[in-house]
């Protein structure tokens, strides 16, 4: 059955106090039934001390007679105790018997006190049972008492009385232990569950397009504060999102109808005869049909990447070979620009897909070529490790800002906000970048500063 955040865990925390209540209050009165034995037990052998001591004052030795009349005083004393004595002179004379004196009591004072044992403690298996101690007056024995008591140990009617208000105490501190712990738990758990409820709420309006939520409140709790951050963080890269998504829907409304609206206008006017179609004319129209096919191309690209359909055909391939002809193939592009393009370093052969790794050498050459200003330098530099090769593309172009770095590898960005294919392309080029790199278990970074140029590392394992 379900239930809230907050009654969950305020009978979470109730049923935990509660766990703990019943322990601590079962082990108390474990250890306290166990300490008050052991002091009843020391107290039962005082009191028989107490009563042969107080015996012994009683016998005369000039006249080596007893005071009868105290010694049963003494006795009847004992007997309401639940002690019941025989007192013998030194010739093993009876000097006074309880049970001489007081049968009745003495049979309903064993009676009561081995009802009241056997019901509080049936697996005590106690009993009454006789013990004879000697009777010593100035060092010298005068004669001896025989006691009769339940043993191990009795209570009094006193030492039940004792037990039974621990017992209650016990039962009231655990009572209020449990209702603060209600009170409590229901303030921790609101405390716990609301920044939770607030984020729940703020993911309801996030699935119903609301991206520009975000969650101010804190909490004290790591976890919960986590959380928070993490909604916020989707919220933020969901509006980013939408905003890339939206910027491509223009750009490529764009980028399409311009080619588009070119080659309607001469179209028609060949059709109407006001233009000739010359060679020129011709060509024209068909770098703008290769745009929209570049355009297409992209798009088709990115839908590759994204619905997981990236095959590779992995061959141990030489990396710095291979950019090597990349370079051949934008050389057009380089000497247009009179840029300084070099190649360093070297690097063991690696297996991958050789025209997956192309197109990323491609995009991140075409990249460093677009932003970086006529006559600047392109550096492609190989290293490698005892498991990974890496390689890094530096140039000293105009580089990107701080704010922009962590977004270039996301889909339809461009930091270049211009809507010129020239100098913007449709944001994804880097985004199929990254996913080659990352499907052959590889990672790329990048290191930009502005006015200063652009690092992008690639990292490959030797072995996938």
């Amino acid at each position: 059955m379900k239930g809230s955040l907050r009654s969950r865990l305020t009978l979470s925390i109730a049923a935990v106090a509660l766990v703990l209540i019943a322990i601590i209050s079962s082990l108390s009165s474990y250890f306290i039934n166990q300490q008050f034995k052991q002091y009843i037990t020391k107290q039962q052998q005082a009191s028989i001390n107490e009563i042969v001591y107080s015996l012994g004052q009683q016998y005369n030795p000039e006249t080596k007679t007893w005071n009868v009349e105290y010694v049963h005083t003494i006795g009847m004393y004992a007997l309401y105790d639940g002690y019941i004595i025989k007192v013998y002179d030194v010739s093993n004379k009876t000097v006074w018997d309880a049970e001489v004196w007081d049968m009745s009591t003495c049979v309903q004072i064993k009676e009561d006190i081995t009802h009241n044992m056997l019901s509080k403690f049936p697996g005590s298996n106690g009993k009454f049972s006789a013990t004879d101690y000697s009777i010593e007056l100035l060092s010298q024995q005068i004669g001896r008492v025989n006691v009769t008591y339940f043993g191990p140990y009795f209570y009094s009617d006193n030492d039940f009385d004792f037990l039974n208000q621990l017992s209650s105490i016990l039962l009231l501190v655990g009572a209020i232990s449990l209702l603060v712990s209600l009170v409590l738990g229901y303030f921790i758990s609101r405390r716990i569950s609301k920044p939770i409820l607030t984020a729940i709420l703020a993911t309801e309006q996030i699935s119903q397009g609301d991206y520009k939520i975000r969650i101010q409140e804190k909490s004290k709790l790591t976890e919960v504060d986590n959380l928070i951050e993490s909604v916020n963080q989707l919220a933020t890269s969901l509006d980013k999102q939408e905003s890339l998504k939206k910027q491509l829907t223009s750009d490529v409304a764009h980028e399409l109808r311009t080619p588009l609206t070119t080659l309607r206008i001469t179209i028609e006017a060949m059709m109407d005869g006001l233009l000739e179609p010359s060679p020129e004319r011709l060509k024209s129209s068909y770098e703008e049909v290769l745009r929209i096919t570049n355009i297409v191309k992209d798009l088709e690209s990115l839908a590759i990447v994204e619905d997981g359909n990236l095959k590779l055909e992995k061959t141990d391939v030489d990396l710095a070979e291979l950019t090597k002809q990349g370079v051949k193939k934008l050389e057009h592009h380089i000497k247009e620009k009179e840029m300084n393009v070099s190649i360093s370093g070297s690097c063991s052969k690696v297996l991958v897909d050789s025209e997956r790794m192309t197109q990323v050498i491609i995009n991140l050459l075409t990249n460093a070529i677009k932003y970086t200003q006529p006559k600047g330098i392109i550096n492609i530099e190989f290293s490698e490790t005892d498991h990974e090769v890496v390689m890094d593309v530096v140039d000293n172009g105009s580089g990107i800002p701080k704010d922009e770095l962590p977004y270039i590898f996301e889909r339809f960005y461009r930091a270049d906000k211009s809507r010129n294919r020239s100098t913007g392309g449709t944001g994804i080029g880097l985004t199929i970048v990254k996913s080659i790199v990352m499907a052959h278990g590889g990672s790329i970074e990048v290191h930009s500063e502005v006015g200063i140029g652009s690092t992008f590392t690639v990292i490959l394992p030797k072995f996938r």
